[in-house]
């Protein structure tokens, strides 16, 4: 038997809820305007109007910011699941359009977003100017469930099974510095010498040296002077010949400026796949880019 349901008896406004949704989420008015693209003082008067609706405080406002109510977080839940609810809907409805033209957004890591993109997607607009490209360059795995981005460049398997992903080639990384850097070491180049080398590092953690040890490198948390997770400023700061850094083959060998350090080692090898929302699958401006992100990707 079909319930009907009282719709009068909802008295809020989506918008509004997914205003909340996301400020609690994201923490402040000002990360929540910035992810949703709205300005902060519009973003707080849509908080305000739903504590109206609702008949409650969501927020209590202080110096340090906003934390949420005891009702706030009993509310949250329930607005977190419409949030999920009209995420599907958007993919259910964006997997069935035909249409070519449109918005898409693709996501990789920032060496890959500013050195193996742009070219790819020249390509995409001169072949179908209609598609308007927003491209997410960041080292974080972008959360393709929320439509955070439609297609994702990564460089392990995902293990969503609502995700589709093609693993297109194996990619290399070896190290690299400039040769006036590389005349201030020791000769001949050996991982022993290179124990006295400053190289530029990841984070403060251990995991760069862990990988580093696979090629053969036992270095000490003092061989990394330079601390930084953006891979676009690495590269920049072993251009400046301060250090050693770790860069994909093809961006260190097209460089004059730099040349491999230990070029008879082994290189890094790491795959890549191209990921997508199994629910995008059918829609045609999503095949027709995948596609070409797929045919390209596996040639470089």
């Amino acid at each position: 038997m079909h319930i009907c349901m009282d719709w009068r008896s909802v008295k809020f406004d989506w918008n509004r809820a997914r205003a909340f949704l996301v400020t609690a989420e994201e923490g402040s008015l000002s990360a929540a305007s910035r992810a949703l693209g709205q300005a902060q003082p519009t973003l707080g008067r849509q908080v305000s109007a739903l504590e109206d609706e609702l008949g409650v405080a969501l927020f209590e406002r202080n110096r340090r910011g906003l934390t949420l109510t005891p009702a706030g977080l009993e509310l949250l839940e329930h607005v977190r699941r419409m949030g999920d609810a009209a995420t599907r809907v958007s993919l259910a409805a964006a997997g069935q359009s035909q249409q070519i033209e449109g918005d898409i957004c693709l996501t990789a890591s920032d060496i890959y977003a500013a050195y193996l993109l742009p070219p790819i997607v020249a390509h995409i607009r001169r072949a179908h100017p209609g598609i308007r490209v927003e491209i997410r360059a960041t080292n974080d795995l972008a959360d393709l469930r929320r439509r955070e981005a439609d297609i994702a460049i990564r460089n392990a398997r995902p293990d969503d099974p609502a995700l589709i992903a093609r693993k297109l080639r194996d990619d290399t990384a070896r190290l690299y510095a400039t040769p006036g850097y590389l005349a201030t070491l020791p000769s001949p180049m050996t991982p022993e010498t290179l124990k006295q080398a400053q190289f530029v590092g990841w984070d403060h953690g251990p995991s760069y040296r862990e990988q580093l040890a696979g090629v053969g490198l036992e270095l000490e948390a003092d061989n990394f002077p330079l601390i930084t997770a953006d891979h676009v400023v690495q590269w920049q700061l072993v251009k400046q010949g301060l250090a050693i850094g770790i860069v994909p083959t093809a961006l260190g060998d097209s460089d004059p400026t730099v040349q491999r350090v230990l070029p008879d080692a082994p290189p890094i090898t790491f795959p890549i796949w191209l990921v997508a929302h199994r629910d995008l699958a059918t829609s045609r401006r999503i095949r027709t880019v995948f596609g070409i992100l797929a045919e390209t990707l596996s040639k470089t």
